[in-house]
């Protein structure tokens, strides 16, 4: 990789970490400030999960970033990221039962809100962990086309780090 393409895909993943983490507080000030959606427990718990999603999915970006300075290392916290792929699973699905169980329970901006970020948090540890959901470039959108969906980036990432493997067209992710 030339200067100028490690430059692109450095500013690309700063990029990435900064809108994770910006998403956050935009979406609480949209949702429950400028829309008025209740905070309520529902509302709170499915908020909660999906910003925990953004904030691991910014750890990782900047994982990325830090490997890229440091060519040939492991990706730093593998080993969080392994764990976080198994525990997210329980926290979310507490989340998800307990939002559900508030929506059918008083339907309505009290909840949905809140069942909505859950769902969002469980497609967003998909995105991550599992298969990627998101493809936000033309390369990627072309990729998609021609191949379909593929293992996320950080699935690979954590493949890689137990010795397994590399990506699907058999050339290392970024």
């Amino acid at each position: 990789m030339n200067n100028r393409s490690r430059a692109g895909v450095r500013q690309r993943l700063r990029s990435l970490t900064y809108l994770e983490l910006f998403n956050i507080p935009l979406q609480a000030a949209l949702w429950f400030g400028v829309i008025g959606f209740p905070v309520t427990a529902a509302n709170a718990v499915g908020f909660a999960l999906f910003a925990l999603l953004l904030v691991e999915g910014a750890a990782y970006w900047l994982a990325k970033l830090r490997r890229l300075e440091a060519p040939g290392a492991a990706l730093p916290g593998a080993g969080a990221f392994a764990a976080l792929r198994v525990i997210n699973v329980p926290v979310l699905a507490a989340g998800v039962l307990f939002t559900v169980w508030a929506a059918v329970d008083d339907p309505g901006s009290g909840s949905w809100p809140g069942l909505g970020f859950a769902l969002f948090a469980v497609l967003e540890h998909v995105n991550y962990f599992h298969t990627q959901l998101m493809y936000d470039t033309a390369e990627d959108r072309r990729n998609l086309r021609e191949n379909g969906l593929r293992r996320a980036h950080l699935a690979r990432d954590l493949d890689r780090a137990k010795g397994r493997g590399r990506s699907r067209l058999g050339a290392p992710s970024l």
